[in-house]
């Protein structure tokens, strides 16, 4: 699929620029297509056959094990990049956030989120913390439950937001397709 993209600009690209960037616990993947000359001292070149992959020193480790695959269903298609589930669960242990916030949030989430969320059979964990936005996940019932975004809008968001108002954003890394124990089946 990249090659077929290359094929249609007119500048002849032949490289694929990808990079990380974000909490890594919650990565943003860029993709772009570049001339090969662009190449900086510190990237790591990969020969993917018939064009080059540039990868930046600060995204290599957090790259490594990932697949990359182009996906297309009925509603969408695009590049998908999943990380290795074994780096992600090693960069929890070595980075693990500390602080007020994060201690403040966690004593919500651990006090009036999680026992009512346990009835269902679920938790909401907080993996990360950057700043004032917050990265949750969701874990047991609440993974793949149909009602998990009106949960996170409707309940922690608003509980979270009045304890500790600091707080300006959050964000739900949960991979709610692998749920496997959904409330609502």
């Amino acid at each position: 699929m990249v090659v077929s993209f290359m094929d249609m600009d007119e500048d002849g690209l032949q490289a694929l620029r990808v990079a990380v960037d974000g909490s890594p616990f919650a990565p943003r993947y860029e993709l772009t297509l570049v001339e090969a000359e662009t190449r900086a001292p510190t990237d790591v070149e990969v020969d993917a056959g018939s064009f080059t992959v540039l990868v930046d020193e600060g995204s290599v480790k957090r790259l490594d094990g990932a697949t990359v695959d182009y996906l297309e269903t009925i509603q969408e298609s695009g590049f998908q990049i999943v990380p290795d589930p074994d780096a992600v669960a090693a960069a929890m242990d070595e980075i693990g956030p500390t602080g007020e916030l994060w201690e403040r949030v966690s004593h919500v989430l651990d006090t009036e989120i999680n026992p009512a969320v346990a009835s269902h059979g679920g938790a909401i964990n907080l993996v990360d913390v950057q700043g004032t936005e917050i990265f949750i996940e969701m874990t047991g019932g609440c993974q793949g439950c149909a009602m998990s975004r009106m949960t996170l809008r409707q309940g922690v968001e608003r509980m979270v937001s009045q304890a500790v108002p600091e707080v300006t954003a959050i964000h739900d890394v949960t991979d709610h397709d692998s749920g496997d124990n959904p409330y609502f089946a």
